[in-house]
Formats: structure tokens, sequence, C-alpha cells
């Protein structure tokens, strides 16, 4: 293969010489009569470097060997072969000195131009294939990092930047690509260079098929198809792309939309670099398949866990009620908080509870226990006898799961709260005379199989509220519960009178940027 090279001479004939040969051999040849000449042929562009440097050992201002250490040290010129050579400096010792500084071969002048010509050959053959298999590392690595990052994405946002971003890092080039959303809409993404902005813009919905009808049609696999820049232009007018395309298709499942990731045609180079856009195109296509997998599924689960909750709660006179359940974040797993409000031919009786752990199972089980408790409520049973037939029930139907759950009878009167807790947060008490504080008495969690002991009678006088709510709310890694609590309650006592009001202010202070599901009752009894 043709390539540049530096001549660095003093000998006019020399350089003439040498020139002749090379340029015979279809190289474009760069002379230069001193070393800084030399050196300053090499001060340009990295793109328009030489490919090779023949450098004659006895130079007017410094030695070739300094010329070749000089180029070796820079890491711009570190990678560039050389080629000494000498009419005087023959000896194996000189020939020593010069490998040793910087050469990568070493010539005997008078030069037989067989000689130089292969050996201009083997130098280049084997610095380019150790230019390729650098870059192909450095690649293979940002490949790697590329498909973290697309199997770490939790939306279509994070997940069009990881792609295509991906796709310009490895190639080191502007990329696109197109793909349905986990919301079913087709998006269309670009970056114009390696770590650019990525912009993402809604695309046709039947671009995609278009696009798969060049490379998959309807099967499976992924293949990489060339794309004429006019024909790509018909398909994506808005698109950055310049010259031919190369578009990779995926799909990972018959009947599955593909992702379709697009490079300029000119930065394959060879099979290497087709292969490695294949496996970012695949691994794209499965790390969007799970994410959209788990947005279903998490769609499912959140739709089971608000079947389990109470629509409203019941009209009791005299009581005033609000409540408030918040999910986790979108990409949080499904929790198993609940609250209920049920009448009961003992008095109304409130209820809150937290399933441990974070699953369709956890949710699940929240459902069953809600049902369970409000059967065994309505049949007249007290606080603690509840948690009795609740421990029992789990013993046998859900052995290993533990949950919290706080229950609080008020009795017909209004005037005394029966109160049984099993594990949960302590339920805030708010006196309007003597202010809130946390009934903090409490037996063991519900599925570790112990007893419980009765509830404790709290005498309340008019106007008196309660608050209950789940861990989610009030919880801050960082910060030990007692500090949070005694901030929680500054802020309820401080807080509105109205109810729904004070819901509502304990979201915005306690439930912004919250990873657990937050659910709270209060009550107000006149």
């Amino acid at each position: 293969m043709p390539a540049t090279v530096l001549v660095v001479d003093d000998s006019e004939a020399n350089r003439y010489i040498l020139t002749s040969w090379l340029r015979r051999a279809g190289h474009l040849v760069i002379g230069a009569a001193t070393g800084e000449e030399g050196l300053a042929e090499l001060d340009t562009a990295p793109e328009l470097l030489p490919d090779l440097a023949i450098i004659d050992v006895l130079l007017p201002d410094m030695s070739g060997f300094e010329v070749s250490e000089r180029l070796k040290s820079d890491p711009r010129t570190a990678h560039l072969p050389i080629i000494q050579i000498s009419a005087a400096a023959i000896s194996p010792d000189d020939h020593a000195e010069g490998l040793r500084r910087g050469a990568d071969a070493y010539l005997d002048q008078p030069i037989d131009p067989g000689e130089l010509l292969a050996t201009v050959a083997a130098t280049l053959r084997y610095a380019r294939a150790r230019q390729r298999a650098e870059r192909l590392a450095h690649r293979l690595f940002a490949l790697n990092r590329a498909t973290l990052d697309v199997y770490s994405a939790v939306g279509f946002h994070s997940f069009a930047s990881a792609a295509t971003g991906g796709a310009a890092t490895v190639l080191s080039s502007p990329a696109s690509a197109v793909f349905l959303s986990p919301q079913a809409q087709a998006v269309h993404s670009m970056i114009d260079a390696p770590l650019a902005a990525v912009q993402t813009r809604p695309a046709h919905p039947g671009l995609l098929d278009r696009l798969a009808a060049h490379g998959l049609q309807q099967d499976t696999g992924v293949t990489v198809v060339r794309i004429p820049h006019g024909q790509w232009q018909a398909l994506l007018p808005a698109d950055h792309l310049p010259g031919d395309i190369a578009l990779a298709v995926a799909r990972t499942k018959r009947g599955r939309p593909p992702v379709c990731m697009a490079v300029p045609a000119s930065v394959l180079r060879g099979a290497d670099d087709e292969q490695l856009l294949q496996q970012l195109a695949n691994a794209s296509a499965l790390a969007l398949e799970a994410l959209r997998t788990y947005n279903e599924e998490h769609a499912l689960g959140l739709a089971l866990q608000r079947s389990f909750l109470p629509k409203e709660l019941p009209a009791v006179p005299g009581v005033e009620l609000a409540f408030r359940y918040l999910p986790a974040s979108e990409h949080a797993e499904i929790g198993g908080d609940f609250y209920e409000a049920v009448r009961t031919p003992g008095g109304l009786l409130l209820a809150i509870g937290d399933v441990v752990g974070h699953s369709v199972t956890a949710a699940t089980v929240m459902g069953e226990v809600r049902h369970a408790l409000r059967a065994y409520a309505i049949e007249g049973h007290p606080p603690h006898r509840i948690l009795e037939r609740l421990e029992t029930l789990l013993g046998q139907s859900q052995p290993g799961i533990t949950l919290t759950l706080c229950l609080v009878l008020v009795t017909p009167d209004h005037r005394h709260l029966h109160i049984a807790n099993a594990g949960h947060l302590p339920p805030l008490v708010i006196d309007p005379d003597q202010g809130p504080w946390f009934h903090h008495p409490h037996g063991p969690l519900l599925g570790m199989g112990l007893s419980h002991p009765p509830p404790t009678v709290v005498d309340i006088t008019r106007g008196t509220s309660l608050l209950m709510v789940t861990d989610g709310l009030v919880e801050v890694r960082s910060v030990a519960l007692d500090t949070t609590l005694a901030e929680f309650r500054t802020v309820v006592a401080d807080g509105p009178d109205d109810l729904e009001e004070l819901c509502d202010l304990l979201l915005a202070r306690f439930g912004k940027n919250k990873g657990d599901d937050i659910a709270l009752i209060t009550a107000r009894f006149e």
C-alpha cells in the first residue's frame, strides 16, 4: 500500500536517489536537509503526518539518533516507524546505538534499491499491523464501555445517549440511531462527534420498517448494509451523516421492532470495524428489549399494586380522613406499602403497613394481607387478635415474608385509641394542646412467628389528630431515623390544621427523590 515517506538527508544527491526509488514504488515523498527541517515537517495535524521516516545518521545540525529520540518521545509521533541510513556509521555498535535510540531498521550505504524498498515495505507492514492492533484494542475498550452504558440505561433518553454516543466513540465518527422507545414512540437520535451532545426527536412510525427492509426484513439477528447518501436523505432528511451510510439493523425477537444504528460508510475500514458496529447494535437491541420488558412488567406491577389499595375511605361522622399514596420513582421496584380504613363493630380501624422487600411478590402479599385484615376487622376482632391471625396466615401461605403493620382502633366515642404496632414506624398523635408526640411501644414484625402484645390504649380529646406513614417518607440513608422523625414532628407541629394541606406539605418536604413507595393516612377526631 502506498505511503507518505519523510526523507531527511543533507546530501541532495542522496535525497534525489532515495526519492526516485520511493516514488517509482508509488510512495509520496517529503524531503528535508536537516534534522530541524525534518522535525518541522512533522509539526502538523495528526492526519497529515507521514507514515514512515528515513533519516541519515550524520546530519549537519544534529545526529539522526537525536532526531529519532525526539520523534519517539513525542506522543504525536511515537508510533512513526524510522529507518536510519549511514555511509560512515556502519559498525555493529552504530547499528545497536541507532536501534536503541529509536530506529526500527538500520541500513548501510550504499543501499541496494531492492533492499531499501523491501525494508520500507516490511517496516510499514509491521507498523500498520501494530497500529491496527492498538486501534482495535482502543475501540474494543470503547465498545465494552458503550455496552455497559446501554445495559445501564433506565429510560429512552439515557438509552439514546448511550447507544448513539457509544457508536460515535467506538468508531470516532458522527452517528445516528433509530429505535422504538419503551413507550412505543419511534425515536431518531443523532450525534455530530464523539462526546458531543446527543439530539433526539420523534421519528415517523413507519421509519423502522423501511430501514429494516434494507437488511433483516422480519428476521432476527444483526446485519450491516450500505445505503447511498441520497437514499438515506430521502429516509431521514434531518440527519447529519455525510456520504454513503453503513446501517446496522438488529432485532432480538421476531415481531419486535429493530434497533437501527448508522455511521458514515467511510469509517468502516475493514471487517473489524463492521463487527464492532454489529456488536454494538446487537447489544443495544438486547438492552432495549430488556428495558422494554422491564417497563411492561413495571407497569403491570404498578397496576396490580394500585388495584390492591382502597379507592376511597369510609365516611365516618365525627372523623375527618385524608390519605396519600405516592409510588416510588418510575424505575424503582414495586413496593408493598398499603393503608386501610374500615368500619368495624368496635369502631373505626385505621391501618398502615409495609411488606419487606420490593417486587411483584411484595405487592401480591400486600394485597393478600390487606384483604385478610379487612375480613378479620369486619368480624369484630380487636387489633392484637387481627395481628395474631395475620401471623398465622403468613406462616401458612407466605413463609419467610415479613411486614410491618400498625393498627389503630378508634372507639365509637372517638375518645380512645387502641394502638397495636407490629414493628412499624410509631404513629404520631397530634394533641391540640400539647402538640404532636410519637407513640413508641410496639411488638415484633409480622411473619416472625412471635406473639403480639395487647394494644395500648391512648385517651384523646376533641380535635386530636393521628398521622401514620410508611418509612419511604421519612427514611434517609445518610441520616439517623431519630433525627428525621424529630424534624418530621417539628414540621407537623408548625404545619397547617387542614389535613389535606398537611399531607401536601409533608410530601413536598420529605417525599422528593425517594426510591421507595410512600403511604400516609391521617385522621382528626371531633
